[in-house]
């Protein structure tokens, strides 16, 4: 039985009530993200709060809103953040994108969305919103990302591979331009099952493109990606 919970070495989330867990894609996206120089940034489907936890970690000064429509995600999220050194900057809330009217915009903000379209759903009907697409399609997300993005800002995401084609083109039909572009490969010589995309309100002259590979060998990280991680997993 797996543990109730991830340690990371500044923070420790509880997973047992949510129905994704902490893994690697929400750590990819939570340490690739520009948010530097962000002074406010949305979570979108935050989940357990991980991502919103990392945001928080790499910029001290910035603002950071999480929100969930599963209630009892929710909670957890709360718990991870009232348990971390960042409760005073992190809000989660319950409501769905297509709901949430905040009143202004941001300058970051990151989704590890559902992106299962056709796929078998789960029995579990929180399992099922988290990982498909029912209930924030790929049309949505980039709509309503537009909508509540900063002028200057950058909306990032991490996906399969498979489905890159899809969401690059709902979000340039939303006005949202690809900016930067890295392939992850679990492993040297497969091709690559995730990728991280980043987007901007204005067209990119020179697309910032790259390539992570995970593991060199079983249980051997690459320097990429360790020196990615390094800040967050407590072996790296």
């Amino acid at each position: 039985m797996s543990k109730p919970y991830f340690e990371f070495k500044n923070f420790t989330v509880r997973h047992d009530r949510c129905a994704m867990k902490v893994g690697t894609d929400g750590v990819l996206l939570g340490a690739w993200a520009g948010v530097e120089r962000a002074s406010s940034i949305l979570d979108i489907g935050t989940g357990t709060g991980l991502i919103a936890l990392m945001a928080a970690q790499r910029n001290p000064r910035a603002e950071v809103t999480g929100i969930e429509i599963v209630p009892e995600a929710v909670l957890q999220a709360r718990e991870n953040v009232h348990d971390s050194p960042w409760a005073d900057r992190i809000n989660i809330l319950e409501t769905s994108l297509q709901a949430y009217q905040p009143q202004g915009t941001f300058d970051a903000i990151l989704s590890n969305p559902p992106y299962f379209v056709n796929a078998l759903k789960s029995p579990v009907k929180e399992r099922t919103n988290a990982r498909h697409t029912d209930t924030l399609t790929f049309g949505d997300l980039a709509c309503h990302a537009a909508r509540l993005l900063h002028k200057q800002g950058e909306f990032s995401v991490v996906i399969p591979m498979d489905a890159m084609g899809e969401l690059c083109g709902c979000a340039q039909a939303a006005g949202l331009y690809l900016s930067r572009c890295t392939r992850v490969r679990t492993k040297p010589g497969i091709p690559p099952k995730r990728v991280l995309l980043a987007f901007r309100k204005q067209v990119t002259v020179h697309l910032d493109t790259a390539e992570l590979v995970i593991e060199t060998a079983p249980r051997v990280y690459s320097e990429e990606y360790r020196a990615m991680t390094h800040d967050f997993y407590l072996n790296m």
